[in-house]
């Protein structure tokens, strides 16, 4: 059988909830072993018990030292699903530095903390995957989402640079950049903000993709478990969108 992940240990961050929660979901029915790495540990535990062989564990991610020693704790690593991470709205002019330093302490140093724990351990075992979740925020103009764009650039730049240092050393790095997904946040997000038009408002969201609607947690998830198996063998330092259409279809 294909996409099987027999005998792998996987880590996924942020997956309490959402896309990594559907990320480790895929990875456990494909046989991994996967442990959910979450700043809220009441919620990765409660996510965990759902999962046919899960363990969770939490975690300041955007914390080198609390990162090194929970990852010193894990074992062996063969997976790195790098998924944790926060929005950012604002235009470079109304981002405030205290937002800015959050979106990136997030987005950008979770990814450079959990990488940097397991790559060498990777190479030493003789290979593994790292897969990074970036947007199409990273490599497109997003209209308000300055910061959270600037988050999502450098996580591409850390994909390809690290794909290209341990291309010799069988350690696979590639990132999804999927527009926008539906997930509890953007209800959450419409709630807050539109109280009494979340409906229309979620419309409008949804047409901006070509196809005309957002993506299910679940097709992400599905796009990464090939990344993350043996059938992707050949792909590394690649960025693949899961846009709808967005880049070519757009306009």
């Amino acid at each position: 059988m294909k996409f099987r992940l027999d005998g792998r240990n996987a880590v996924v961050t942020g997956a309490a909830t959402g896309i990594g929660l559907a990320i480790a979901a895929v990875l456990c029915d494909a046989g991994a072993k996967v442990t959910i790495v979450d700043l809220n540990e009441e919620a990765a535990k409660t996510a965990a018990a759902g999962l046919r062989d899960a363990d969770a564990v939490g975690c300041n991610v955007a914390d080198q030292a609390e990162v090194d020693r929970v990852f010193a704790g894990l074992g062996r690593v063969d997976i790195l699903v790098n998924n944790a991470g926060i929005a950012g709205i604002g235009t470079v002019a109304t981002t405030t530095a205290e937002d800015f330093d959050r979106v990136f302490s997030v987005n950008v140093k979770s990814v450079y903390n959990c990488s940097r724990a397991v790559v060498e351990k990777m190479a030493a075992q003789g290979g593994g995957v790292i897969l990074n979740m970036a947007s199409i925020a990273g490599s497109s103009g997003l209209a308000d989402r300055f910061s959270y764009s600037m988050s999502k650039g450098a996580v591409l730049a850390m994909t390809y640079s690290i794909a290209r240092d341990y291309l010799s050393q069988k350690v696979r790095c590639n990132a999804i950049s999927p527009a926008r997904v539906h997930t509890g946040f953007v209800d959450g997000y419409l709630a807050k903000n539109y109280p009494g038009r979340e409906a229309e408002m979620f419309e409008k969201l949804a047409a901006a993709q070509p196809i005309g609607r957002m993506a299910e947690p679940e097709e992400v998830a599905n796009l990464a478990l090939y990344l993350c198996s043996d059938e992707a063998g050949f792909v590394t330092g690649a960025d693949y969108p899961l846009d709808g259409g967005f880049f070519k279809l757009h306009g």
